[in-house]
């Protein structure tokens, strides 16, 4: 197993209604995101638990582009994976702002 920690620099705030979100599935191949708010001074922190070590470049590299695109501020994002393709983690990813998005409209 290896963790990585990833932080990025933020600037939209979580709406007070969309506090968390869970997505996903820690199993072969997938991942699960954890989305919380938390005081970071502004920055958005990913932490990241996975089986398949030496990826760190290849996850910098995506979750660069989801901060570059979701520059959320005071956001930590737990993510627990098993293997996920790039393309997964980012499926997740959205899901998992999509997810903050229903709770906000509720």
């Amino acid at each position: 197993m290896e963790t990585l920690t990833y932080r990025f620099p933020g600037q939209h705030d979580l709406s007070d209604r969309a506090r968390h979100a869970l997505v996903g599935v820690v199993a072969s191949g997938n991942l699960e995101v954890l989305v919380e708010p938390t005081e970071l001074d502004g920055a958005m922190e990913i932490a990241v638990i996975t089986s398949a070590t030496g990826f760190d470049t290849i996850w910098q590299a995506v979750l660069a582009d989801f901060a570059a695109r979701h520059p959320l501020r005071n956001v930590r994002l737990s993510i627990n994976d098993a293997g996920a393709t790039p393309a997964v983690v980012s499926l997740r990813l959205q899901q998992a702002l999509e997810t903050l998005q229903e709770g906000d409209a509720a």
